[in-house]
C-alpha cells in the first residue's frame, strides 16, 4: 500500500497548485500526516504536518504561502500551494509525519518556471 500524491504540474511563479493525497484508513485514521518534497540534489525535507484535529505546522520556507488540510471522512490530506517560487520546484511526497518507508509513493512533480 502506497500513499499516492497528485495534483502537480508546471506552473509559472507567484501561481499557485492544489496537490492531494488520498490514504486507506488504517495509514490515515488519528495519525499526523505530512507533506514532504524533495529537490533535485537534495535530501527529502518535510514542509508541512496536520494533526487529526487540524493543527497544522509549516517550515519557514512555505510558512505564509501554502495551506495544509485533511478531510478525515475522505481519509485525503491536501496541500495548496500560493505564490510559487522556483525553489518550490521539487517531487511532492505526502506520508505520516513520522514517515513509514513502507507508505513512499512516487510523489507529484511540481516545477514551477517561467
Amino acid at each position: 500500500v502506497q500513499l499516492q500524491a497528485s495534483g502537480g504540474g508546471l506552473v509559472q511563479p507567484g501561481g499557485s497548485l492544489s496537490l492531494s493525497c488520498a490514504a486507506s484508513g488504517s495509514i490515515f485514521r488519528m495519525n499526523p500526516m505530512g507533506w514532504y518534497r524533495q529537490a533535485p540534489g537534495k535530501q527529502r525535507e518535510i514542509i508541512a504536518g496536520i494533526t487529526s484535529t487540524n493543527l497544522a505546522s509549516y517550515a519557514d520556507s512555505v510558512k505564509g504561502r501554502f495551506t495544509v488540510s485533511r478531510d478525515n471522512a475522505k481519509n485525503t490530506v491536501y496541500l495548496q500551494m500560493n505564490s510559487l517560487k522556483p525553489e518550490d520546484t521539487a517531487v511532492y511526497y505526502c506520508n505520516r509525519v513520522t514517515p513509514d518507508n513502507r507508505y513512499w509513493g512516487q510523489g507529484t512533480q511540481v516545477t514551477v518556471s517561467s
